[in-house]
């Protein structure tokens, strides 16, 4: 039978189907739906189709902002990547709007909290850790000031530098081998990070009291969470903190010498040297640090800007040299010491006194002071300072070296770098919410957590992924054709760009065929290692064809 081509309709699929898989596979969708809205038979959007409609525009990277939703899926295969009957017309801003309001209403923070946690309780993917840290984003435009909103958007320090800019704040907890991130908690835009990260792990051990079973994390957080009033509160939970070197203490032991030290080497560049503080009265094993790559990097941005000090220096001393000073107390209070020796000899300026041509045997008048500077670098000092590069500390209250051998602390802390990546990925400029642009303050929030949503289901499809490789010895190639077994989920995506679901039609309009177009041998193995689910949306199992 032949087919007219206005009987063929080709829809996007690249790889949306992986997200909606994902999606499906931890049920997101019906979790939301028994939290919040209302059950109405007649509602088209619930909620729950609502947020993974976001999820799947969010993680499309397509830059399409809320109320282009509708846009985005007008060219895919709305029904069989959401699993209802809804159409890219009703995802319009009003049903996202709602759902939104809904969440709020719920609490976004809640919401998150119960479903995250949920989730990694059923599949075991909770760690001994969690992982803390905050980021800002920053708002254009006007926002409704006569909501009750439990966050303000403010002028605050920016961390995307841009403070010109009122913002909002986002802490964030990610746990376990898939960095999962567990809870979210949307922040005043002038909020402190000493302040914030207290509060923060006040409510998250709250929230584990209510569930009853929970395990107690070590808390790993940078140096904002080191503040002197708050470690004596946690007698009963362990930390691994970054210490402030604005700390006296921390600062005269980061200026020790080398030989000063028994230093441990480790692996990649790193040697350690354990000592005791009780620093706020809290006993402590700190762990002095010394990186090798951090000091070249730091070393060589110190030496730059040295270049620059030394360059804007000759030209001080340019002008001063060529400034009369009225007496010579007064010339050598302008020869600083620095990072170099500023040295000056203090010339005296004679002129002849009177107007006109001087008489025979006129002598000339001192008529002020000028100085000849000579400068040189103060090696000494330059050195001290070099001497801290590449150092610094990391304190624990868990003084059992059996439970945290000194080489876990730099480990656990390193692994910090799992909620940085969050942070990272949530501001990639091809995310849906790079700045935001809603007017409400709390849908910012309710965003927020859709947000977060994204990150959780990004990075538990990279784990599954990266499992499945590992557990049947399989690979894919990354982008120079090299055989991997850790691929990125951004890589991935990138890898099923192309791929299309072709639909034929009879002459009445009904569907009468499907098919999944452009299917090569590494997108297939890659659909069939994430799962019965992810294979059906890609019609693995119905490639020949359905009704």
């Amino acid at each position: 039978m032949e087919l007219a081509v206005e009987n063929i309709k080709t829809e996007v699929m690249d790889h949306h189907g992986i997200v909606a898989g994902a999606c499906r596979e931890l049920s997101i969708m019906e979790r939301i739906n028994s939290r919040i809205g209302n059950q109405d038979p007649r509602r088209k959007v619930q909620p729950g189709v609502a947020v993974v409609a976001m999820i799947i525009n969010g993680l499309g990277f397509s830059n399409r902002r809320l109320y282009l939703t509708p846009q985005f899926f007008e060219s895919k295969p709305v029904k069989e990547l959401l699993g209802v009957d809804v159409t890219a017309q009703q995802l319009d801003d009003h049903a996202l709007g709602k759902c939104l309001d809904e969440i709020v209403e719920y609490g976004p923070t809640k919401l998150f909290g119960e479903i995250a946690f949920e989730i990694a309780t059923e599949r075991g993917l909770f760690g001994p850790k969690a992982h803390m840290d905050s980021t800002s984003f920053s708002l254009t435009g006007e926002y409704e000031t006569n909501e009750q909103t439990s966050i303000e958007v403010k002028y605050g320090y920016s961390k995307d530098h841009h403070p010109d800019l009122k913002q909002v704040m986002l802490s964030l907890v990610c746990t376990g081998p898939a960095d999962l991130p567990i809870w979210m908690e949307p922040q005043n835009g002038n909020s402190s990070d000493k302040e914030s990260f207290h509060e923060t792990i006040k409510s998250i051990r709250n929230f584990q009291a209510e569930l009853k079973g929970q395990q107690e994390f070590l808390w790993v957080a940078d140096s904002a969470f080191y503040v002197k009033e708050k470690l004596k509160n946690y007698s009963d939970l362990k930390w691994i903190s970054r210490v402030p070197e604005s700390i006296k203490e921390s600062k005269q032991l980061v200026q020790q010498r080398e030989e000063y030290f028994s230093w441990i080497n480790s692996i990649e560049g790193y040697r350690y040297t354990e000592t005791e503080s009780t620093y706020g009265n809290v006993k402590q094993r700190w762990l002095l640090v010394f990186s090798q790559q951090a000091y070249e990097r730091e070393s060589q941005t110190f030496k730059k800007n040295l270049e620059s000090k030394l360059k804007a220096l000759e030209k001080e001393c340019w002008h001063a040299s060529n400034q009369i000073y009225t007496c010579e107390s007064d010339a050598r209070k302008t020869i600083k010491q620095t990072l170099f020796k500023v040295t000056g000899q203090v010339i005296a300026v004679e002129k002849y006194d009177g107007v006109g041509r001087p008489a025979i045997n006129t002598k000339k008048v001192t008529s002020g002071y000028k100085i000849e500077f000579k400068i040189e670098n103060n090696e000494e000092e330059i050195a001290n300072q070099l001497r801290t590069k590449g150092r610094f500390i990391l304190a624990t209250n868990d003084l059992d070296k059996e439970t945290l051998p000194i080489e876990l602390i730099l480990k656990n802390y390193k692994e910090q770098q799992s909620v940085e990546r969050g942070f990272r990925f949530l501001k990639d400029p091809w995310f849906m919410v790079d700045s935001f642009f809603v007017k409400k303050v709390s849908r910012i929030m309710a965003l927020m957590m859709v947000m977060a949503l994204c990150l959780f289901v990004y990075n538990f499809i990279q784990y599954k992924l990266r499992c499945a490789l590992n557990d049947k010895d399989e690979t894919v190639p990354n982008q120079k054709g090299k055989d991997i077994q850790n691929p990125t989920t951004r890589w991935v995506f990138q890898l099923f760009e192309g791929i299309s679901l072709v639909k034929f039609f009879d002459s009445s309009g009904a569907c009468i065929k499907m098919m999944v177009s452009n299917l090569n041998h590494v997108r297939q193995k890659i659909i069939r290692l994430l799962g019965a689910v992810t294979s059906q949306i890609y019609g693995l199992d119905i490639q020949q064809g359905v009704t």
